[in-house]
């Protein structure tokens, strides 16, 4: 299936993964650099436990400065785990449109455009694969989540990938990338500057133990979010 068709499918039956603390489900560009020094990741999630399904895009400018824009209010957003790196929260409309069956656009009014087209490799329908055979149980495992990151790296040319660790306001996450696509190409502008062509950067984006990886992808995924040391 292309991914508009399963994006189209987890808009119509969102559905949320068991388990325990906060817990969301959909699709996410899980970060995408650009040789500028400018960063952009998208988190859309229909699903979530602590509030309606929301959407986000967080914007990294080149001097590290962190905008988060949401269609909710902090607390019930990615602002709720990582506000304490974030300098700027923008609350209104987000528009995600999809114009090809591996092709959409992401609009916040005049704040930012931005074009996305995707493609799958041999790398990622062997990721893929992989991710469907595995149980459940697997995707809570720090050992395995530590060996999928390891294995995306070295596939995909990610950089180092952490799929489980703690947020800049201190809650553990877990990150489940069950199916993944490489951004063949990408092009955006925020507040009418281009952010010129992707690339890897110098040092790799972070918010604290959450790396954005150094070559553009997109996943279906679930997140799970809790207080350290809660069982």
């Amino acid at each position: 299936m292309k991914p508009r068709e399963i994006v189209e499918q987890i808009e119509t039956n969102p559905a949320l993964p068991t388990g325990h603390g906060d817990r969301f489900a959909g699709y996410a560009v899980l970060g995408l650099p650009f040789r500028s020094g400018h960063v952009l990741a998208l988190r859309r999630f229909p699903a979530s436990s602590v509030g309606p399904g929301y959407t986000s895009v967080w914007h990294r400018d080149p001097r590290g400065a962190w905008t988060f824009y949401s269609t909710v209010n902090p607390d019930l957003g990615c602002s709720r785990y990582f506000g304490g790196e974030v300098t700027r929260n923008v609350v209104g409309p987000i528009e995600i449109e999809w114009t090809a069956p591996a092709q959409f656009t992401v609009n916040i009014e005049s704040a930012l455009r931005w074009n996305v087209r995707l493609r799958a490799s041999w790398s990622t329908r062997l990721l893929n694969a992989a991710a469907r055979l595995a149980p459940d149980s697997w995707w809570q495992e720090p050992f395995i989540l530590k060996a999928m990151g390891a294995a995306a790296r070295f596939a995909l040319g990610t950089g180092k990938l952490n799929l489980a660790g703690e947020t800049p306001n201190g809650q553990e996450f877990i990150a489940n990338p069950r199916r993944l696509w490489l951004i063949e190409s990408s092009q955006a502008t925020v507040k009418g500057q281009d952010l010129g062509p992707v690339g890897a950067l110098a040092q790799q984006a972070r918010l604290n133990d959450f790396l954005i990886p150094q070559k553009g992808l997109f996943a279906v995924a679930r997140a799970f979010l809790r207080p350290r040391h809660q069982t």
